[in-house]
């Protein structure tokens, strides 16, 4: 990904951590596009009725994980409440969203590695926000 080549070149300063931050987003962007994967493939799936709550998990973990990208990526006349507020949001859409693919893991490998870009992405915005404070 090009997220720390590109926050390296911001001409203004950034008050935290240009690799703290490009993690973060790189984890926001890979989680996202695992759980709109981890949606599709479980509406492949046998017995799809099964998997709704997985489904509405995955898609609302996907859109808020890719908004927190896009705002974190943004320096601008930075509000940090705005960022603060979305990045608690998305770890809990990515707490969420990682215990309904883990409850099925077992059954199908899509929810095992979604859950893993899951926690992955809970923990990159749980550390930004620790920075933060």
């Amino acid at each position: 990904m090009k997220t720390t080549e590109m926050m390296a070149t911001y001409p203004a300063e950034i008050n935290l951590d240009r690799r703290l931050l490009a993690g973060a987003v790189e984890a926001l962007v890979e989680c996202a596009q695992a759980c709109t994967a981890c949606a599709d493939a479980c509406l492949s799936e046998e017995m799809v009725a099964d998997l709704r709550k997985c489904i509405r998990s995955n898609l609302d973990c996907a859109d808020i994980c890719d908004t927190t990208a896009r705002v974190l990526s943004r320096h601008t006349g930075y509000d940090a409440n705005i960022s603060r507020a979305q990045l608690e949001a998305c770890v809990q859409a990515c707490r969420s969203c990682g215990e309904q693919c883990e409850s099925h893991a077992a059954m199908h490998e899509h929810c095992r590695v979604c859950a893993e870009a899951c926690r992955a992405c809970e923990r990159a915005c749980a550390d930004l926000l620790a920075a933060m404070n």
